[in-house]
C-alpha cells in the first residue's frame, strides 16, 4: 500500500485545531488535572451498550504516522509533556526546551506503584504515555475510516492518554480489554470506562470479546461514569 502523506500545512491546521479544542488559552495544572478526572453524567454501561459490536478489521496499511508524526502540541507543551504535567506530582522543569518535565512522581494507575520519573536516555522510559485505546486497535476498529484530522486528534487527545508504568505499558502493547487489563484491579473500572469514552467519542467499535470483558469489569461498578473529554 502506498504510504499516506500529509502536507506540513495540513498537519499545522490539525495541530492548531487540537490545541484550540483542548485549551481556550493556557490553563493551570490544577485545572488540567480536574478536567482529566471529571466525569460526565453518562454511565459506562449505558455508553457501552450503544457502541457497535463488529469483528476486527485487517491491520493492512497500518502506520502510526497515519495518525500523527510524533506528538502534537497542546498549548505551550507537546502532548507528552502536557500529560506528564497533568499526571505527575512534585514536578521540576528543564530550562529548555520550553515545557519540558525534568523530574516528578507518578502514582501509577496501572500497577499502584510510586514511580520517580527522571528524564534521561536510560531513565525516561520508566514512565510512558499510554494510548488507553491503543492506536493499532483503533485502526482495526474504525479509525481507517476517519479523516487525518480526526486520527490526529485521537492520537493526541488527553482523554486517551495516561502517564503510566513503562513495563506495564509495554506488556499491554496494542491489546484491548479482552486481552489485557491493568494489574491494579482497583483501577479497572476507570480504565474500561475511559476506553468506552474514547471509542464513543471517535465512533470506534468493539469486538464481542472486548464488550464482554468490559461488561464483566463494570459489574463491579455499575454506577461508573465515563470521563469527560
Amino acid at each position: 500500500m502506498k504510504r499516506f502523506s500529509v502536507s506540513k500545512h495540513f498537519k499545522k491546521v490539525a495541530a492548531s485545531s487540537l490545541a484550540l479544542g483542548l485549551l481556550a488559552g493556557l490553563v493551570s495544572t490544577q485545572t488540567q488535572a480536574t478536567f482529566s478526572n471529571a466525569a460526565t453524567g453518562t454511565k459506562a454501561t449505558v455508553a457501552l451498550a450503544k457502541i457497535p459490536v463488529k469483528g476486527r478489521a485487517p491491520k493492512t496499511g497500518y502506520d502510526r504516522d497515519l495518525f500523527s508524526d510524533g506528538w502534537g502540541d497542546i498549548g505551550e507543551c507537546d502532548a507528552r509533556n502536557y500529560i506528564l504535567r497533568r499526571d505527575l506530582k512534585s514536578i521540576t522543569w528543564r530550562e529548555s526546551p520550553r515545557c519540558t518535565v525534568a523530574t516528578g512522581i507518578l502514582n501509577d494507575p496501572y500497577t499502584a506503584k510510586k514511580i520517580y520519573f527522571v528524564r534521561g536516555v536510560s531513565t525516561s522510559s520508566a514512565v510512558q504515555i499510554d494510548h488507553v485505546v491503543a492506536v493499532s486497535d483503533a485502526w482495526q476498529k474504525g479509525a481507517q475510516q476517519l479523516s487525518y484530522s480526526k486520527r490526529f486528534a485521537f492520537y493526541n487527545d488527553p482523554l486517551n492518554l495516561l502517564a503510566v508504568d513503562g513495563p506495564a505499558n509495554m506488556q499491554k502493547s496494542d491489546s484491548d480489554a479482552a486481552s489485557w487489563l491493568p494489574p491494579n484491579s482497583k483501577y479497572r473500572c476507570s480504565y474500561v470506562s475511559r476506553q468506552i469514552a474514547v471509542k464513543r467519542k471517535y465512533l470506534l467499535w468493539v469486538t464481542k470479546a472486548e464488550r464482554d470483558a468490559m461488561s464483566r469489569v463494570l459489574k463491579n461498578c455499575p454506577n461508573q461514569l465515563i470521563p469527560r473529554g
